[in-house]
């Protein structure tokens, strides 16, 4: 059985995510083995990679920035982050992260 990059939590969403940081652009790629790849445009020094990761993910999911976390990976290319929602569903989050729109376009 394969595990999913987007899993339910009691109250929360959890994200298995693989991060290439300083990329022309910030973009969905899409699902690799049991993560989802983003791109950023950040630069991985001093938190503005996780700081732009945070924003990314808030806009495209539509909950405020303090309702993210990272919980594993802080320094790591792959991370952990869960999303404290008590709405949001995985179908939900695999929905807006994947859409078209959200692919390949830096939202």
């Amino acid at each position: 059985m394969t595990r999913s990059w987007c899993s339910a939590l009691p109250g929360a969403i959890r994200l298995a995510l693989q991060i290439t940081p300083n990329a022309r652009k910030t973009e969905v790629i899409g699902v690799l083995d049991d993560a989802l790849k983003l791109k950023l445009q950040a630069q991985p020094v001093e938190g503005k990679a996780n700081e732009a990761l945070v924003a990314f993910l808030a806009k495209a999911l539509g909950v405020p920035r303090r309702a993210l976390s990272i919980t594993h990976g802080l320094t790591s290319k792959r991370k952990l982050i869960e999303v404290v929602s008590a709405t949001l569903t995985p179908e939900q989050v695999e929905q807006r992260l994947l859409k078209p729109s959200t692919v390949g376009s830096g939202l």
